[in-house]
């Protein structure tokens, strides 16, 4: 592979990175705010750059925070067009007795998926945890199979679940870390759900419940995600605000009160706006560069990511990041697709930031016999 010279396409322009041009002097970030809890975990929901962690692999118990398994789950049976909206539930006695936090649904009676959704998200709703499971797998504890394996797909190490709503038990238990991988599932995966994340309100059978995340009421960025508490878990708060362009994601967990971890919360959206912040390097159609390919239908091949890249640096740190390329000094057809060609690599003094694949933008077969057997001339010259 041989080096190119650097290019960011950031949102349709062309920027040139030179090593060191018009550097700023660093500015020191500063450690994150002091917060009395058992672990927490910030990200960056588009990178997934960490910007502050305290026991982020710590096995803890998730409470109601597990809700949100739960409702990808739901989701994804209503994608994959296993349940819909208009479905009713009969609400089994189970699902009716449960305790904790309840959207009061009456056992035999019948609610529709969609309200029992709006029940689950934003009452936290124990009851409707149990009928969502129990009418998505037949019964709460075949639900709890497909929790697990789905934690498993979004690399959810430190998780197993053993009911559907976080009711305490010594093998329910999951992470910091673990819990924003999910977090990011959910808003990534299902956007129109997760616009229920922010409601502050939802009344059913006359009876109408508050969402416990008071976050939504005194940051008008955030917009979800959250709550969970038990005696033994804690207060624990699941928190994701929008600013601009850049959307964080904060875990907290084991605090001592609500105020507590709404506090905790708080300080670390705003440590991570204050800073940090986050661009979109390419987009997955940029074409990067065009290259010659040998024994090809085609003299030239393009090249890509072939996804979105974005990158979490200190603030005011932009201009500051060096860009190289690496690309296969001898590209021979076929080509797929999607076939690695090359490496970019994006550095902020001597750290290396980001390094992704630079792939084909499109599939190129082999040429003719003649065009290969010329082609096999002019690199004997070459």
């Amino acid at each position: 592979m041989i080096p190119m010279k650097p290019f960011l396409p950031i949102l349709g322009l062309l920027m040139t990175l030179a090593a060191g041009a018009g550097q700023a002097a660093a500015k020191p970030i500063p450690d994150p705010p002091a917060i009395d809890a058992s672990s927490y975990f910030l990200i960056d929901f588009d990178s997934g750059r960490v910007l502050a962690e305290k026991d982020p692999d710590k096995s803890i118990e998730p409470a109601s925070i597990t809700k949100l398994m739960t409702a990808y789950l739901v989701d994804k049976a209503i994608a994959d067009g296993d349940i819909a909206l208009d479905e009713r539930v009969t609400i089994s006695e189970k699902a009716w007795r449960m305790q904790g936090s309840k959207m009061f649904v009456e056992v035999g009676k019948q609610v529709s998926v969609e309200d029992l959704i709006k029940g689950l998200v934003i009452q936290s709703g124990n009851d409707a945890s149990v009928a969502l499971a129990e009418h998505v797998a037949g019964s709460e504890d075949a639900f709890v199979g497909y929790m697990n394996h789905q934690a498993n797909l979004l690399g959810m190490r430190n998780t197993n679940f053993t009911n559907a709503t976080g009711w305490p038990d010594e093998n329910h238990y999951s992470s910091a870390r673990d819990i924003a991988l999910l977090t990011r599932a959910v808003i990534r995966d299902f956007p129109e759900t997760y616009r229920l994340y922010r409601e502050k309100e939802y009344t059913f059978n006359d009876i109408r419940q508050f969402n416990r995340n008071r976050l939504l009421w005194r940051d008008p960025t955030v917009d979800g995600v959250k709550t969970g508490h038990t005696e033994s878990a804690g207060w624990c708060l699941v928190a994701s605000a929008q600013r601009g362009d850049m959307r964080l994601i904060s875990v907290v967990i084991g605090t001592d009160s609500d105020k507590a971890r709404t506090q905790a919360s708080q300080a670390l959206l705003n440590y991570g706006y204050r800073f940090f912040e986050t661009h979109r390097l390419y987009r997955a159609e940029d074409i990067l560069k065009t290259a010659r390919i040998w024994y090809g239908d085609q003299e030239q091949v393009s090249m890509g990511v072939g996804k979105d890249i974005y990158i979490t640096i200190p603030r005011g740190r932009y201009r500051d990041l060096d860009a190289s390329m690496e690309i296969d000094t001898e590209i021979a057809a076929p080509v797929e697709r999607g076939q690695q060609l090359g490496q970019v690599n994006i550095r902020l003094d001597d750290e290396l930031i980001v390094s992704e694949q630079i792939v084909a933008m499109q599939t190129v077969a082999e040429g003719s016999l003649f065009t290969r057997a010329l082609d096999s001339i002019k690199l004997m010259f070459r």
